[in-house]
């Protein structure tokens, strides 16, 4: 079973959000997600200083099996990439939530999110 951290909230379309309050909220995809697409060889992510919508495209994640869209779990100004990701992208297989993260938005709004023991139960996840 794949990893689900209790501490962040996810989307529907897998994505994760971590946010301490002090600052841009980081986004990444589940270890859900980084396993059933296999090995990822490419991502294209927002740009800095561009606006993201919850729940609409924002970037594409390519794998060996796919290439699956990337949705933002939160609506706000991307204020960071991770260009490690970007150079790198299977360090989102070997660490779906720390290194491997995605880009931090300042967030104006969240989406619909699940805690993680809903969404552990709806996609077999494992707290």
């Amino acid at each position: 079973m794949s990893k689900v951290l209790a501490e962040l909230k996810y989307s529907a379309e897998h994505e994760w959000v971590a946010t301490d309050g002090s600052g841009p909220s980081m986004i990444g995809v589940s270890a859900v997600a980084a396993d059933a697409l296999g090995d990822i060889v490419y991502v294209d992510l927002p740009e800095v200083g561009s606006m993201v919508t919850a729940g609409e495209t924002c970037g594409e994640i390519e794998s060996t099996k796919s290439v699956s869209d990337l949705y933002s779990p939160v609506t706000g100004e991307v204020t960071e990439i991770n260009d490690a990701v970007v150079d790198n992208p299977a360090v989102i297989n070997d660490d779906p939530y720390g290194a491997g993260w995605l880009f931090k938005v300042a967030v104006e709004s969240e989406g619909p999110l699940l805690s993680a023991e809903d969404y552990a139960a709806a996609n077999g996840g494992e707290l």
